[in-house]
């Protein structure tokens, strides 16, 4: 079954972390638990291994459990994202059938990666790979993972594309972001910011969505950024938007990844480590981290 009836950009999406046992075998009975308590906080669309999921280490038989496992779990209630971008077309092209028979929404196809792609090169890859599906796709930019970066001209082009319907900016780099947003605005397509703190910023500019990894933690707070900016209470949004700060700033102990999904284990939810080598913090990383979070359960945040 599909997951969702639609297929709008919109909104707060959760790259939802992808539990692990202590053997690093995927635990679908957290998965499901973490997708409720998504949605229960108002999420507006659920995507299973992106990066903070840890798609990069997933291989195609876990990317397949947990896509399907997300999609049964979900039901309908919001759109499901799958991430399904690889170094190769070619693969590219059979993740992106595979979840498309799995029946997600919407695909977000990360660049290609390690070797260096031209401009030409990113066009042809992600023609191709929509002309072999039919479900929408969302062009994916995280240049300092992947080492390519989509130009915005090149996303200006890949607009024309009837399958590609948006694009995700990563770079942390809010000239491009709102370059994606200029240069697409005239164009039946959707930019999605992809830096937690430009999330209010790129909702001004234009943009119709965000997926923040921060959502893992704080997901009411993460969707009061786009509820209070839709309804205008400006100030509301700011405050949220403001909120995260503090665990942002957490960051600096380690990689974005480990430090969210340390924190939704510290929050009672045994979603377990990142996977090997990439699940370090050190002690002093992990007190902050229960610092941080205990000021926030204070403010009512969590």
């Amino acid at each position: 079954m599909r997951a969702c009836t639609t297929t709008e950009l919109k909104g707060i999406i959760v790259p939802i972390v992808t539990p692990m046992r202590a053997d690093e075998t995927i635990d679908t009975d957290e998965l499901r638990r973490q997708v409720d308590r998504q949605i229960d906080a108002g999420i507006h669309g659920i995507f299973p291994f992106g990066t903070n999921g840890e798609g990069y280490i997933l291989d195609g038989d876990e990317k397949r459990l947990v896509l399907e496992t997300v999609i049964d779990e979900v039901a309908g209630r919001v759109p499901v994202y799958a991430g399904t971008g690889c170094i190769s077309t070619k693969e590219t092209v059979e993740q992106c059938k595979m979840a498309e028979a799995a029946g997600a929404d919407i695909l977000s196809v990360i660049t290609p990666s390690f070797a260096k792609a031209s401009q030409h090169e990113l066009i042809a890859h992600y023609e191709t790979v929509a002309a072999a599906v039919k479900t929408p796709i969302v062009l994916y930019n995280i240049p300092m993972r992947t080492g390519n970066a989509i130009e915005p001209e090149t996303v200006a082009k890949l607009a024309e594309v009837d399958t590609i319907i948006g694009a995700k900016d990563s770079s942390g780099d809010w000239d491009n972001l709102k370059a994606y947003i200029d240069l697409t605005a005239n164009k039946d397509f959707g930019i999605l910011s992809g830096n937690d703190a430009l999330i209010l910023r790129a909702f001004q500019a234009g943009a119709k969505g965000a997926i923040a990894g921060c959502a893992n933690v704080y997901p009411k707070n993460m969707v009061g950024i786009y509820e209070n900016w839709a309804k205008g209470d400006l100030a509301a949004a700011e405050a949220c938007q403001e909120a995260i700060a503090p665990l942002r700033a957490c960051f600096k102990f380690g990689n974005p990844n480990t430090v969210v999904k340390t924190a939704v284990n510290l929050l009672g939810y045994p979603v377990g480590k990142c996977r090997a080598p990439f699940n370090y913090l050190p002690e002093e990383g992990i007190e902050a981290l229960r610092e941080t979070l205990e000021s926030d359960r204070e403010k009512g945040m969590c």
